[in-house]
């Protein structure tokens, strides 16, 4: 028996898209698309348990931007079948290997809110929020295996590579290793693999040449990398109202972020309180809650934070420059706004 539905919401009203379109044709079939997506992916997050399939809704009905599922409905408009079914379950798939990983990265992250409701591992506990992130997964490898063999292979490569990053994360570089050579390794494998997936997978099924779905899965990678590092410079620069998270997660776990690596490597006396606070041998942010208030404060002044924005307007522009391959128009130019919207998002 169906489980009842749990804090579902209507699929018109997560139909709003998270980027600009000019061509309203275009941004009508798209948010068509997504509607159907997003009412798939709660059918999909169903298990025959009551209490895991809200636990597995949970983060999906909080929202979110769809960036990932919006990328394939995208970049399927370069090929001549946008609307084949594949391309619909290959969207679906990249959201639910997504929201998998959330689960996971708020116990890493010991967080308290994700999207601006509370975290699985704050609303249960961190054995719930684990399971769940893993029926999740399980339930994206089903998904994927309805889209034959290169899907399959294309998924488990890119699983290894998030999986490997999220590793990554909680290793310190070694003592001849570049902590930000380090540091992007573990954000091209955290969120970039997912992205670059999420733009082959839309070019792939929507029948694009080769060159295209080449074109458009380094697009993915280099927007990918985009994003984590937005995503990090959000973390220390909004407020909770405006990101939906705990301001400051990262800085007091220790995790270092592109803004954070900067700001150490200043040899302005001026920035001595600010660099002995961010040492990484320091671990009492997590616990001193005035010291991390002190730091957050510091950082979020430092020049840091500019040199960090104009990093990832900079790999933004790299991706788009590899959108040449596709013919000049409305999809060229939509993916074109989904690299600066990216590189410049506020939430």
């Amino acid at each position: 028996m169906t489980p009842p539905v749990q804090d579902r919401p209507a699929p018109e009203a997560t139909a709003e898209l998270a980027l600009p379109i000019d061509d309203t044709g275009l941004a009508e079939r798209l948010r068509e698309r997504l509607v159907a997506v997003e009412s798939a992916l709660f059918d999909h997050a169903t298990s025959r348990a009551p209490f895991v399939t809200e636990a597995a809704r949970h983060l999906l009905a909080a929202g979110g931007k769809r960036f990932r599922p919006l990328l394939v409905l995208l970049a399927a408009e370069a090929g001549p079948r946008p609307a084949a079914p594949e391309v619909l379950t290959a969207a679906c798939v990249v959201e639910i290997t997504h929201v998998g990983s959330l689960y996971h990265d708020d116990v890493m992250d010991e967080a308290d809110l994700r999207r601006g409701a509370d975290s699985a591992n704050s609303r249960w506990d961190n054995l719930v929020a684990i399971l769940t992130g893993d029926f999740l997964f399980a339930k994206s490898s089903e998904l994927t295996a309805q889209l034959g063999p290169d899907a399959v292979r294309i998924q488990a490569e890119t699983f290894t590579r998030l999986v490997e990053g999220q590793i990554l994360e909680t290793v310190e570089p070694g003592p001849d290793e570049d902590p930000l050579a380090h540091y992007l390794e573990v954000v091209a494998g955290k969120t970039g693999s997912l992205i670059a997936t999420s733009a082959h997978y839309g070019a792939l099924f929507s029948g694009a040449s080769p060159e295209v779905v080449e074109a458009l899965t380094e697009y993915g990678e280099l927007v990918g990398t985009a994003f984590q590092l937005s995503d990090d410079i959000l973390d220390i620069a909004s407020e909770t109202e405006e990101s939906g998270k705990t301001p400051g997660t990262d800085l007091r776990e220790g995790v270092p972020t592109l803004p954070v690596l900067m700001a150490r490597a200043s040899t302005d006396p001026g920035d001595a309180r600010l660099v002995e606070l961010l040492d990484p041998k320091r671990t009492d942010l997590a616990a001193d809650a005035d010291a991390h208030a002190e730091a957050l404060e510091l950082l979020r002044k430092h020049p840091a934070m500019d040199e960090a924005r104009a990093y990832v307007v900079a790999r933004a522009q790299e991706a788009k420059k590899l959108l040449a391959a596709l013919p000049e128009g409305s999809v060229r130019s939509a993916l074109e706004a989904f690299a600066d919207v990216v590189a410049v998002r506020s939430a």
